[in-house]
């Protein structure tokens, strides 16, 4: 019974750690005014992430994917399908809020899609698709994770998620890009 308590214990003091070191980047990043460049790069990269960036690619890699181009694309769809149906449970479930609700941003305006922050939607589809499609066409996968890492720092750098969502959302978007790339036979 002692050790169940100890392992709450630290599991408690681990929760909290990590919420310190959240909220003291995102205090660090809310108040940055971040060069017009930076801010350019991250609304677009948010936006790319809403999934007209993915269902671009999707279509791209249907009309000039080659042999493999059904395996790949369903692959992504299957990752990324996955990807939102979980965390919009794991969302409800945790319920933590974003940080635009503990701290204004300094210069972003963009309205969260939602009230929930854990864990980040747009960096499990972005880790999702882009590893999928990275296993299926590996001369592409610079491209692809350039595009997925900018979605999820943008995230970040919005206001949008801390980023302990992000590292969430890469892990799980990243499990289920390999998981679907075995069902499909592209790894």
């Amino acid at each position: 019974m002692q050790a169940v308590g100890r392992g709450a214990a630290f599991g408690q003091g681990m929760l909290h750690f990590i919420a310190r070191r959240d909220h003291r980047l995102m205090n660090r990043v809310h108040r940055w005014r971040a060069p017009r460049w930076i801010r350019v790069w991250m609304l677009c990269a948010t936006r790319g992430g809403d999934g007209w960036l993915w269902y671009a690619m999707g279509l791209i890699v249907l009309l000039f994917g080659g042999a493999c181009r059904f395996r790949a694309v369903g692959g992504a769809a299957l990752a990324a399908g996955t990807g939102i149906a979980l965390f919009l449970q794991l969302k409800k479930a945790a319920g933590r809020r974003r940080p635009c609700v503990f701290e204004p941003h300094c210069w972003s305006t963009l309205l969260p899609p939602d009230r929930f922050s854990f864990p980040s939607g747009h960096t499990i589809t972005a880790f999702a698709v882009a590893l999928t499609l990275s296993l299926a066409y590996p001369e592409m996968a610079p491209g692809l994770l350039f595009c997925a890492l900018s979605v999820a720092i943008s995230r970040i750098m919005l206001g949008m998620h801390f980023l302990s969502d992000v590292l969430a959302g890469a892990a799980i978007g990243t499990a289920l890009a390999f998981a679907s790339a075995r069902v499909f036979g592209l790894a």
